[in-house]
């Protein structure tokens, strides 16, 4: 069994938005968060999608759910205190729902729409292939690292990615990793790569499309704006 797990628990203070979450603002009259989930609804390998988000905005969520016939989302659960809390809240949720002892989960950000079905196929498949792995995109920019000494490092930008997502997980690896976490009081991880190397386990990484960017901050926004625009008009003139 395949399962999305999308969450949706930030305000997004960046975008400096103060009638909404960022997950729930509209382009062409449809919410971030509808084209983010409507990526995993339609892929053939997603079983079932569980969304963690705000508690409040929970009911509105259900409604747009129902709106855009989202059918795969099997449930929709609270988020926590950070992201760390929400994702875990999912993959609760998921372990009940989960009918196979090596069910697949794929971890996504309600806010990053530009994800591809090529991208949710490889995590899948690498997945099953090596365990767990990282979405990435290349770093088409030079990254300085600045040591606490002051150094200043440049890397081979060849060996240089940045971290996107879906990341993607066996089940029982990545629920079992966040409930050593909790054991230990450990809630600051940035986000799932993190907790589950931080436990011993290896990621492989997937090359992933450049432009599926986290939605943040109002540039962002328009970057999305034309990207859908550009996928319209494919539809329309077939170019």
């Amino acid at each position: 069994m395949n399962i999305a797990i999308v969450f949706a628990g930030g305000i997004g203070s960046r975008m400096q938005s103060a009638s909404r979450p960022k997950q729930f603002l509209e382009l062409n009259g449809k919410p971030i968060i509808i084209y983010t989930l409507e990526v995993f609804e339609q892929h053939p390998d997603i079983d079932a999608i569980v969304v963690s988000c705000i508690k409040e905005w929970k009911p509105y969520l259900h409604k747009l759910v129902k709106k855009f016939e989202i059918n795969k989302v099997v449930d929709i659960v609270p988020g926590g205190k950070n992201g760390q809390e929400s994702i875990y809240n999912g993959l609760v949720q998921a372990e009940r729902m989960s009918n196979s002892s090596d069910s697949i989960v794929l971890i996504h950000d309600g806010v990053r729409p530009l994800i591809n079905a090529q991208t949710i196929t490889d995590n899948i498949d690498t997945v099953k292939s090596h365990g767990a792995c990282i979405t990435v995109s290349p770093a088409f920019e030079s990254i300085i690292i600045e040591h606490e000494n002051g150094d200043i490092e440049t890397p081979n930008r060849k060996c240089c990615f940045l971290a996107r997502a879906p990341q993607s997980f066996y089940l029982s690896d990545i629920i079992d990793a966040h409930r050593k976490a909790q054991s230990e009081e450990k809630t600051d991880f940035a986000d799932s790569s993190s907790l589950m190397r931080y436990y011993g386990y290896n990621l492989k990484s997937v090359i992933g499309p450049i432009e599926n960017i986290k939605i943040t901050t109002p540039s962002d926004f328009f970057v999305l704006r034309a990207m859908v625009e550009v996928k319209e008009n494919k539809q329309i003139f077939g170019i």
